[in-house]
């Protein structure tokens, strides 16, 4: 019986297109679909266990921030997942029904093509048939700066860390500039998480620098590699 791993050599290109920060590409290798940007690898559909573990730390920080305010875990949150990638998080968030509303904030249209009408639909379907689920195309950047909008919580997976972007412009997010608006964009207690293929030192001190409390990175094993790991803060309230 073949596996994930049963991989061929020669990945094939499903679909290419020249997207408005670069090319995107969408390839089957073996059993895996995987998303490529500007010819850097960002994720396939491997495993999936620390995106979906960005989305139930943040619930987890969420009810605990509640509880040390002496509140009762808030009903329905709402939570913003920055990036749709090959719909993980969106999938897991639509499967726990603790959440209430669910917005993805995606800034490439093809991303968002190859799961309405594309292959990545098999894993997301269900998901964005959800009616809590509301897809935004948008630079997330953009959107935290500028939205009326505020969430109980932000789980953001646009790059491969703080350290390591997919885009020079989005260093601005985890600047102190970034991370402003996102307090900014929570309600008071809402938490941040980011993923990050590796924990970053610099990127906790900068969350503390940015008023963020609770800080803490929590690592995830993954099945071959290094851990992945999710930043978390929480906004004080």
């Amino acid at each position: 019986m073949s596996t994930p791993y049963d991989i061929p050599d020669a990945p094939e290109v499903l679909d290419r297109r020249e997207g408005p920060y670069g090319e995107v590409v969408l390839r089957r290798h073996g059993g895996l679909l995987q998303i490529i940007a500007n010819g850097c690898f960002l994720m396939d559909t491997s495993d999936g266990r620390s995106e979906r573990r960005l989305v139930d730390a943040a619930l987890a920080e969420l009810d605990a921030a509640d509880r040390r305010a002496g509140e009762e875990p808030r009903p329905a949150p709402h939570v913003l997942i920055g990036g749709l990638g090959v719909g993980f998080s969106l999938a897991h968030a639509a499967a726990d029904r603790r959440w209430g509303r669910i917005t993805v904030v995606e800034r490439e249209p093809a991303v968002i093509d190859w799961h309405r009408t594309g292959p990545l639909g098999t894993l997301s379907a269900e998901a964005l048939a959800d009616p809590r689920t509301e897809i935004v195309e948008a630079d997330l950047i953009t959107y935290v700066h500028e939205t009326y909008a505020t969430f109980d919580a932000l789980c953001l997976d646009i790059d491969n860390g703080p350290d390591w972007t997919v885009t020079e412009d989005n260093e601005g997010l985890y600047s102190p500039a970034g991370l402003a608006a996102c307090a900014r964009a929570l309600r008071p207690r809402g938490v941040l998480a980011v993923w990050s293929a590796q924990p970053s030192a610099d990127f906790e001190e900068t969350l503390w620098n940015a008023g963020f409390r609770q800080v803490r990175t929590e690592e995830i094993p993954v099945a071959r590699g290094v851990p992945d790991v999710v930043h978390l803060g929480v906004r004080p309230g």
